[in-house]
């Protein structure tokens, strides 16, 4: 089968011989048709920090995990052969051509999906959704979230259709504040051209956020996203940090009472995810973009760790053929 392997930093290599996998009881085989690419996935590529000591070469289809594809063998009674699926891999082995997925991690979609393909968008959804559902009510509240990448944009818009009177997004991609516009922000900053805590606080009268969410990936964005919060109010660092170790402003927190909540993993909310899609109660199916063939995949890893390069580059996403 067709998969990834990271090779060295910033290199991969598409094999088409990589061994199908088997699955066992209670799970399903899936064969991928779309496939995108994560935050979570570029340190992979990246070999940055931490993921430097990673095994080079890597496993075939190493760290993909936002999968839509068919199933093609069942091993649960529940599940089929030809339905149409959001999986997550169980070996979060899915940039490859077919993946095993257990039974929990599999959603079907709509029969009738116009376009299976913006299902990818739901697996981070979930996880966005499982981390709301931990911070509290945000109706009438102010918010903050640095980093408008796909998983910036999604907490921008859930924000906003859950009833926050204010949703700063902030950014150093000028592009990406104007989409963090389209999907509900009441605000933007470029972090790029000043003191972006200072126009927080000219934004919010002084008063800060009562929610700040760091979806920015960086030292530096968990850093900003630290001091927005007001006296008391909460903090939610979500970017998947490539060191081990990151500089954190921790006096500064301590002495405004800062309430901080870690979050990752979807939480058991991708039914949840694709219900959103297929009931239209969100906009998010809009970046699924760039959509590109199997054998552009390097080039789809750099759109995604440049995007100031690479204006409309949000979700990027691989597909597959489908077979005839």
């Amino acid at each position: 089968m067709k998969a990834i392997v990271f090779e060295a930093p910033r290199r991969l290599r598409l094999v088409d011989d990589a061994p199908v996998p088997a699955p066992e009881d209670r799970q399903v085989l899936v064969r991928c048709t779309h496939v995108g690419l994560c935050g979570s996935s570029m340190g992979a590529y990246t070999a940055e920090g931490c993921w430097a000591a990673a095994r080079r070469p890597s496993a075939p289809g190493w760290m993909g995990h936002e999968n839509v594809g068919v199933i093609v063998e069942s091993r649960h009674p529940d599940w089929r052969a030809g339905t149409r699926v959001l999986a997550q891999p169980k070996y979060w082995d899915g940039f490859a051509e077919y993946f095993v997925a257990a039974a929990e991690e599999t959603v079907r979609l709509p029969e009738d999906a116009p376009d299976p393909g913006a299902y990818v968008v739901a697996q981070p959804l979930a996880t966005v959704l499982h981390a709301l559902s931990r911070t509290g009510p945000v109706i009438g509240q102010r918010c903050a979230v640095v980093g408008q990448g796909p998983i910036g944009l999604i907490f921008t818009e859930i924000l906003s259709r859950m009833g926050a009177e204010q949703v700063i997004a902030i950014d150093l991609v000028g592009w990406r504040l104007e989409w963090a516009r389209r999907l509900g922000a009441t605000d933007v900053v470029d972090a790029s051209t000043g003191d972006a805590i200072q126009d927080v606080r000219d934004l919010t009268s002084g008063a800060m956020v009562d929610l700040s969410v760091e979806a920015g990936n960086t030292a530096e964005a968990l850093v900003l996203a630290a001091r927005l919060p007001r006296r008391k109010g909460r903090l939610v660092p979500f970017g998947v940090q490539h060191e081990e170790m990151t500089l954190f402003p921790w006096a500064f927190s301590n002495g405004n009472c800062t309430e901080i909540l870690c979050s990752n993993g979807h939480g058991g909310l991708l039914r949840s995810a694709v219900g959103w899609i297929a009931r239209g109660r969100t906009d998010l199916a809009c970046i699924v973009t760039p959509r590109l063939p199997w054998c552009r995949a390097e080039e789809a890893f750099e759109m995604y760790t440049n995007p100031a390069a690479h204006p409309g580059s949000l979700k990027v996403t691989l597909e597959f053929d489908e077979p005839e």
